[in-house]
């Protein structure tokens, strides 16, 4: 079975997801179908409609999320090794180009929020930084071109 690596607040925040979609939002939609029903033929019903369409959205979601966090590899940041850069790590960087640095945080898809430094183990910033040391140089073939990046430091 594969494993999926996730950070500890990664894992809380899908945790809560899936608490929240089956307590609240669950029960919500199923009282939004019956109330639709209550108003008579369904054939022309748009409230029942979209009710039904959203209660296939949220058991869609809820068996993604319970697959997920039973597939999880829980990574605790504060753990993992600064050596080299690997899942969890938080790395400082300088693009080539223009001798910006920027401290990014490599986590897992469902983590990833560049706002907020996060970038996802599976992009090619992430994967181009996977295995690199500080004073190492990290290339990758963006959309708009060939990009280059030096690893400062592993925080």
């Amino acid at each position: 079975m594969e494993q999926i690596p996730i950070t500890k607040q990664g894992y809380q925040a899908l945790k809560q997801e899936l608490a929240r979609l089956k307590s609240v939002e669950r029960p919500e939609n199923i009282k939004a179908i019956e109330t639709a029903r209550a108003h008579g033929d369904l054939s022309e019903n748009a409230e029942y409609h979209a009710a039904k369409e959203r209660q296939s959205f949220l058991e869609g979601r809820i068996g993604e999320l319970s697959y997920k966090l039973g597939v999880a590899r829980v990574i605790d940041p504060d753990a993992v090794p600064r050596d080299i850069v690997r899942f969890a790590s938080r790395v400082l960087v300088e693009n080539q180009d223009s001798e910006e640095q920027v401290e990014y945080m490599i986590v897992g898809p469902d983590e990833a929020d560049i706002k907020k430094g996060k970038i996802s183990v599976s992009s090619p910033l992430g994967s181009a930084l996977i295995g690199k040391r500080p004073g190492d140089e990290a290339v990758l073939q963006a959309p708009g071109g060939r990009r280059s990046y030096e690893i400062i430091d592993i925080i």
